[in-house]
């Protein structure tokens, strides 16, 4: 009888066999292999919990290890006994009782049926005694609208939810996977002295600004409303686990950092050991920082400047480089033509295809005026000559006329930046569009405030090729540049990409589960921004930081940011309303043209490309979201995705709040176009301001970072001391040595790729959402990136397109998409569109 029953029972239980895929590097222990799990059922509730029924705690047995590049992938096998009505597992829990972290890569369970069920996992899961909740939750790889969740799966959505979000109150720790808001409150250290007190962005009319993710460390000695700093640089600050680096990208970025720093210090050392002048003495001084034979300082030298500097454990990480000969790769800019950065013409083209592609504008009334009304003091006479026969009206009634504007935003900050032995204008440059397509520069004018308040001095320049006018339009080219690059480290880049999509990141963490349909669609644009936001916030942006040091904005630096988030508006963060915003596209009625615009001229780089670029992410967002609603009352009754987009409007861009711009996210139009924005955001438009750095900025003539003289005036001694060697006063004009090699080793850094880059048209797993339909989709998608790269490259060999190549023969790349570099090698390519803020 007992035989018959226990017969009985085995005949009503089936098996799931389990795969788990742990990822160990060197510098983390923690193998996974103490780890246990549970499997909860979609379909079969457990009537006392109300959640899905739970398979008994299973162990992991290891299977097989694979080690590659100093990394080891141990895949586990786990074996659940269940009830054979147990059904579909829809989530497992995990728990870690050992001493150490470890990175969770997927997991797939085959039940009793031979249906294989996965999930896409990459987190870590940290020790249960350092964390708050024991046990750590993960969805499969099916995903349902919060009113499609299987029976067994809605009280653990909302739970895991409900966990997300945290209560608003405590220090996070390192284990925690809590998501909250806070201001940036955490950029000034005044318990180090008034020098670095930094006001609060974010939550005032005066410095609105988006949300960061809350750390909850404890308030400074000296200020309660700013935030305490640890005592040494920290490259450990608080993000959510599931927001910090995979162990491959962490020991990458900690290498091309360590990289980046020694170029600077070698520099530095050789600096102070040798007494040499503050600023280059000539140009084959500067490029020779750039060629093989550079001479190294004494190794004892810098090991003892690099302790005083970084924490003990990071020095030994990093002692062993310094036997390394180091030199900075020859930037793009002068590969092929030294003296390409001179030109005129690819001045002008830089506006179109460089590193900041999106300030200039057509421009619309002649002369410029400001907001408040004041006129230029450019005059039709500073130009006529220069339009190709053209009268000014031709001219303007032709859109050939443009502006690279970087006037009314400075003007306010001038008098303090000016105190700082720092010499800024505000500048206007005007450009002609010839008719090879080609932007000419005819005129420069260079302000800044008078004594009497409103008042403002200004000076006009106009292109000359020989004798002491042409040194100064050179000057004036450089004091053009400076501005443009200050705007583009501050808000092109940091503000416009970095700083605005964290809000949603955390938005979408707290408001969408992990089943959510749009979370899945979302999560790979948004992979590592938190966490290299937060190392930004500990060393770059912060007060006494890398852009404190280096732009000419100082200590005004986020200030001015802030100021310039005034301006923001999600909506036209959009490509084609963009274009049509600045005056680079108008609007176009063809029903086939998905963009709605066409440009005003096609060899405008960033434009072209961007479009398709655009129009291909449109098209796999409206496929995506079209199989999961079907009209717009699906839209308005997805309380998730409502709760998500009242959060972004109200919190994450509080200050932003009351604009009446916001969509209604009423509509699937709504939901479309606010996701086709976010993700051209986190990819493209990130990419097109980033990877070009080194090229273009990594030779500091080309993108100085400030000036440290105004252009001279007649009659005065500087305009003597120009006379005498126009040469040496350019150079003295620049940044000094320190801080132009700090400048290049910034640039180095940031234009790296990773070795584990994820690209626009990849997803970072083999492991796939369980929808057939979406997987064609997303081949869909693949294979337009696909078709862009091919037309992106004939674009680039077309002779009669002047602004792809330029006198520097710098191929325009930089939204080349690269979806077939799956074994990415990372470093300095110019190319390739990953699919999020990662660097």
């Amino acid at each position: 009888m007992q035989h018959q029953q226990q017969h009985r029972a085995q005949s009503r239980q089936s098996t799931i066999n389990g795969e788990i895929v742990i990822v160990q590097s060197h510098k983390q222990p923690g193998s996974g292999k103490s780890a246990s799990l549970r499997l909860y059922s979609c379909a079969e509730v457990d009537p006392k919990t109300g959640k899905g029924k739970m398979s008994s705690q299973a162990n992991l047995k290891c299977r097989k290890t694979k080690t590659s590049n100093g990394e080891k992938t141990r895949t586990y096998h786990v074996k659940f006994y269940v009830e054979s009505s147990f059904g579909i597992p829809g989530a497992f829990v995990i728990r870690n009782p050992g001493k150490h972290r470890f990175f969770l890569q997927s997991a797939s369970f085959e039940t009793h049926s031979n249906q294989i069920i996965q999930f896409d996992c990459h987190s870590w899961v940290y020790p249960s005694q350092k964390t708050k909740n024991f046990d750590r939750i993960f969805f499969s790889n099916t995903k349902y609208l919060p009113n499609q969740t299987p029976q067994g799966l809605m009280k653990l959505r909302n739970k895991e939810l409900i966990s997300l979000r945290g209560d608003g109150s405590g220090e996070r720790k390192e284990g925690d996977r809590i998501y909250d808001y806070d201001y940036y409150n955490d950029l000034g250290n005044p318990d180090k002295g008034p020098e670095h007190v930094r006001p609060v962005l974010g939550g005032s009319e005066l410095h609105p600004y988006p949300r960061r993710g809350r750390t909850g460390r404890p308030p400074s000695n000296a200020d309660p409303l700013t935030e305490s700093r640890p005592c040494t640089t920290n490259l450990d600050i608080y993000v959510p686990l599931d927001e910090r680096f995979s162990p491959k990208k962490q020991s990458e970025f900690t290498s091309n950092s360590i990289q980046a720093a020694l170029w600077f210090l070698i520099r530095e050392v050789k600096f102070v050991m040798q007494k040499d002048s503050n600023h280059f003495e000539s140009f084959d001084e500067i490029h020779d920082m750039f060629s093989d034979d550079q001479n190294q300082v004494t190794e004892g030298s810098l090991e003892e400047k690099l302790k005083a500097m970084v924490p003990n454990d990071l020095f030994k990480d990093i002692a062993h480089a310094i036997k390394t000969p180091l030199k900075f790769p020859v930037p793009q800019m002068i590969a092929e033509n030294e003296f390409a950065w001179k030109d005129d013409e690819e001045f002008g083209r830089q506006m179109l295809a460089g590193i900041n592609p999106a300030r200039i504008r057509s421009l619309e009334v002649f002369p410029p005026q400001s907001k408040n009304g004041m006129v230029s003091s450019i005059e039709p006479s500073h130009i006529e000559h220069n339009l190709e026969g053209m009268t000014l009206a031709q001219a303007m009634n032709n859109w050939r006329i443009f502006i690279l504007d970087h006037h009314d935003y400075l003007i306010p900050f001038l008098r303090k930046i000016n105190t700082k032995d720092v010499c800024t204008y505000a500048s206007r440059t005007l450009l002609f569009l010839k008719s090879d397509a080609t932007l000419k520069p005819i005129a420069i004018e260079l302000s800044f405030p008078g004594l009497a308040e409103g008042q403002e001095i200004s000076w006009v320049f106009t292109p000359a090729r020989q004798g002491e006018a042409a040194a100064l339009w050179h000057y004036a080219k450089a004091h053009v540049a400076v501005n443009d690059t200050v705007y583009h480290q501050l808000v092109s880049h940091w503000l416009h990409t970095h700083a605005v999509v964290e809000p949603f990141i955390i938005a979408t963490r707290r408001q969408l589960s992990g089943m959510h349909p749009i979370h899945w669609l979302l999560d790979p644009h948004f992979k590592d921004t938190m966490h290299i936001n937060a190392l930004a916030r500990s060393m770059l942006i912060n007060s006494g930081g890398i852009l404190e040091k280096t732009l000419f904005s100082a200590e005004l630096s986020m200030e001015l940011s802030a100021e310039l988030y005034k301006e923001w508006r999600f909506d036209e963060q959009a490509l084609p309303a963009d274009l049509l915003k600045r005056g680079m596209a108008i609007e176009d009625p063809d029903p086939d043209n998905p963009t709605g615009v066409q440009l005003l001229f096609q060899d405008y780089p960033y434009g072209s490309d961007g479009l398709e670029i655009w129009s291909a992410i449109q098209a796999w967002v409206t496929d995506f979201c079209m199989l999961f609603y079907t009209d717009d009352e699906s839209v308005r009754s997805d309380e998730e995705i409502q709760a998500w987009w009242s959060e972004i409007r109200n919190v994450g861009h509080g200050d932003k709040s009351s604009e009446t711009w916001w969509y209604d996210m009423t509509s699937q139009e709504d939901l479309i176009k606010a996701l086709t924005t976010l993700i051209w955001i986190a990819s493209a438009l990130h990419a097109s301001v980033n990877f070009g750095q080194y090229a273009y900025a990594g030779y500091p003539l080309n993108r100085p970072t400030l000036c440290r003289k105004f252009i001279p005036e007649e009659g005065t001694f500087e305009y003597a001391e120009f006379l005498k060697d126009p040469d040496k006063y350019y150079l003295n004009m620049l940044p000094e040595r320190i801080e132009m090699t700090l400048g290049i080793a910034l640039a180095e850094a940031v234009s790296r790729h990773t070795s584990d880059e994820v690209y626009l048209g990849q997803r970072s797993s083999s492991l796939w959402i369980n929808n057939e339909e979406v997987s064609h989709k997303f081949e869909k998608f693949n294979q337009e990136l696909r078709n862009i790269e091919k037309r992106i490259k004939e674009k680039n060999t077309n002779p009669e397109l002047n602004n792809r190549r330029g006198r520097a023969e710098i191929p325009y790349m930089l939204l080349y998409p690269d979806t077939s570099n799956v074994e990415s090698r990372g470093g300095i390519t110019g190319k390739g569109i990953p699919n999020s803020i990662s660097i």
